[in-house]
């Protein structure tokens, strides 16, 4: 089984282009207007334009209401949702079936328990992803990684990835860790906040990728 790598909080024409090249298999792109990463929702369709159909657009939204999700829909038209506030089970899976997208849930790690937080998830969504977990609980944009023995021998039916911190020059060793077979990152591979570097978006993928 080949690795899946994640690239996101793109923002840019210029770096989806740039994530394409690389190859990455999925694009993330923030929708949640307190982080620095934001899409305002007048730029989203045509950065959603310039994904092919065999990469994945995924929307990443946090403790969205109804209407912000209906309006991403729209306007954005993911190809997957990525919840990464603090959606419970019920509302993970309500999400799901209204927007008739696959979910993937973010779970913020810290300890141990953390972990055991996702099997309640299970059923709820179709992947998982974990993400460090920040001093006021939320996770994401911390460009700091957590304890990758965590999760090393975590079994789910559902596929998740490594996120948290991630980088060129650690991604290799935090594959061997944790097993994982999907990993995600954003903010080690940026140029200036909200600006990516292409050329740390191509190395990124190809230490995923090629990692033992």
């Amino acid at each position: 089984m080949s690795r899946r790598v994640k690239l996101c909080g793109l923002q840019r024409p210029e770096d989806v282009v740039a994530a394409l090249h690389a190859g990455a298999d999925d694009l993330g792109f923030i929708f949640f207007p307190p982080s620095r990463r934001h899409v305002a929702m007048g730029d989203a369709p045509l950065l959603r334009a310039l994904v092919p159909p065999q990469r994945r657009a995924i929307a990443v939204v946090v403790d969205a209401s109804d209407h912000e999700l209906e309006d991403l829909l729209r306007d954005f038209q993911p190809d997957a949702l990525q919840l990464h506030g603090e959606e419970s089970p019920e509302r993970t899976a309500e999400i799901r079936r209204r927007s008739g997208r696959p979910v993937i849930k973010a779970i913020a790690v810290h300890d141990a328990t953390d972990i055991r937080r996702a099997d309640a998830y299970a059923s709820a969504a179709d992947e998982l992803l974990f993400d460090t977990k920040a001093a006021d609980g939320t996770s994401g944009g911390t460009g700091q990684s957590f304890d990758w023995h965590l999760v090393h021998g975590f079994a789910s039916t559902l596929p998740w990835y490594l996120s948290g911190g991630l980088g060129p020059d650690n991604v290799a060793e935090a594959l061997r860790i944790s097993g994982a077979m999907r990993v995600d990152a954003s903010s080690r591979l940026e140029a200036a906040p909200g600006e990516k570097d292409p050329a740390l978006l191509a190395a990124f993928v190809a230490a995923a990728k090629n990692a033992l």
